[in-house]
């Protein structure tokens, strides 16, 4: 990509930003309702448009995130920041996981959520929010260092 030109890493790097937009928007807002936030809304109404953009999001994020990667590897060789940034990511996809494996997750669709199947999201909403906060700190941090 470094013998591509300039513009050819400035659009992977944007589209490396779109792709996180994308996902942290959508996280966003997810998770802000698994905290209770709207309760007017169904949480099943808010993930049926929000989870395929943060998937398709995670998915052009990681893509053109390897691309940025593979471009400066030995630039980021001790690097701190790197060493938050793909745990978080790492935590995310396994909350992600966790998430969609909780009775109530499953559930959404066909009936009103016991207190605690709420509370379980709720957790999982707060526990989401952390680590794409980190990964996106740590992510800009990189640069800086």
């Amino acid at each position: 990509m470094r013998e591509s030109g300039v513009w050819t890493y400035a659009i992977v790097n944007l589209t490396h930003i779109l792709g996180v937009a994308s996902l942290f928007g959508a996280v966003l807002v997810l998770d802000l309702r698994l905290l209770g936030a709207w309760r007017h809304l169904t949480i099943a109404s808010i993930a049926e448009p929000i989870v395929p953009i943060a998937a398709t999001g995670f998915f052009v994020a990681a893509t053109s995130g390897v691309c940025l990667l593979a471009t400066k590897a030995t630039d980021y060789v001790g690097n701190p920041f790197l060493y938050i940034k793909f745990p978080a990511i790492g935590l995310g996809l396994v909350n992600v996981l966790a998430l969609t494996s909780l009775r109530g997750w499953k559930e959404r669709k066909t009936r009103d959520l016991s207190p605690y199947e709420q509370s379980q999201l709720a957790v999982a909403g707060g526990i989401s929010l952390i680590c794409w906060l980190t990964a996106i700190t740590a992510g800009r941090m990189i640069g800086y260092w």
